[in-house]
C-alpha cells in the first residue's frame, strides 16, 4: 500500500505515513490551492528568465500534483471498490492496464482501486529514488529524469479521468467538485505548457480541458 508524500520537495522531501484526508482538511488545502493557481498561471511561463531549471521545476510540481490526486481519490475511496469499479476504466470507451516494467511486466486488467494502489505505490518509488529525484542541492537529475516525470503524469492524469467519469456524481455530493476542478485545471495547464503529456492521452478528459482552458484565453 502507498503512504502518500509531504507536500514540499524543494530539493528536500519529507515523507508521512498516508491517511485518507477527510472533507473538511481537503477543502482548506484546496482552498489554498486555488487562490495559489492565479499566481502560479502568471508565474510558470517565465520560470526560464529567473534561471530555474526545467527538471526542477517538473520536479516540484510532479510532488504536489501527486499529493493533490491523492488527497482526492482518498476522500471517494469508500464508493470506488472492487465491486463498483472491477476494471479501471475512464468511461465505456476508455480502460487501462497495469504494468510497471518491472514487478508486472505484462499489463494486467484490475479493478480500478487495485490499478490506483499499483500506481501511487510505484510513484511514490520514484519519488523515494535519490538517483532521480535527488533531494540534496547540487546533485544533477540524471539523464531519463523527464522521460520518467512524463510517464508519472500520464499515468496521474488516468486518476482524474476515472474520478470525473466514474464518481463525479460522488464528488458532487461531498461538495468537491471546485476543488477537483481546480486541481485538474493547475494540472492541464502545467503538462499542456511543458508538453508533457500527449495529446492523445488526454482524449477521456478532451471536452473537460477544452472547457477549463478556453475561459482562461
Amino acid at each position: 500500500m502507498f503512504r502518500g508524500v509531504g507536500s514540499d520537495f524543494e530539493r528536500k522531501k519529507s515523507y508521512t505515513s498516508f491517511d485518507i484526508r477527510g472533507a473538511t482538511e481537503l477543502r482548506n488545502e484546496l482552498f489554498v490551492w486555488k487562490s495559489y493557481l492565479g499566481k502560479w498561471q502568471s508565474s510558470y511561463g517565465c520560470y526560464a528568465t529567473r534561471g530555474e531549471d526545467l527538471n526542477e521545476w517538473v520536479a516540484v510540481n510532479t510532488v504536489d500534483f501527486f499529493n493533490q490526486i491523492n488527497m482526492l481519490y482518498g476522500t471517494i475511496t469508500d464508493f470506488c471498490t472492487e465491486q463498483s469499479c472491477a476494471l479501471m476504466s475512464a468511461g465505456p470507451k476508455y480502460e487501462y492496464h497495469w504494468a510497471d516494467g518491472t514487478n508486472i511486466k505484462k499489463p494486467i486488467k484490475c479493478s480500478a482501486p487495485k490499478y490506483i494502489d499499483y500506481l501511487m505505490t510505484w510513484v511514490q518509488d520514484q519519488l523515494d529514488d535519490e538517483t532521480l529525484f535527488p533531494s540534496k542541492i547540487g546533485v544533477p537529475f540524471p539523464k531519463n529524469f523527464m522521460s520518467v516525470a512524463k510517464t508519472i503524469l500520464k499515468r496521474l492524469f488516468r486518476v482524474y479521468a476515472h474520478i470525473y467519469h466514474q464518481h463525479f456524481d460522488t464528488v458532487i455530493q461531498l461538495q468537491e467538485e471546485a476543488h477537483l476542478n481546480t486541481s485538474f485545471k493547475h494540472f492541464i495547464f502545467f503538462v499542456q505548457e511543458f508538453n508533457l503529456i500527449d495529446r492523445k492521452e488526454l482524449v477521456p478528459l478532451q471536452e473537460l480541458i477544452d472547457k477549463l482552458t478556453t475561459k482562461d484565453r
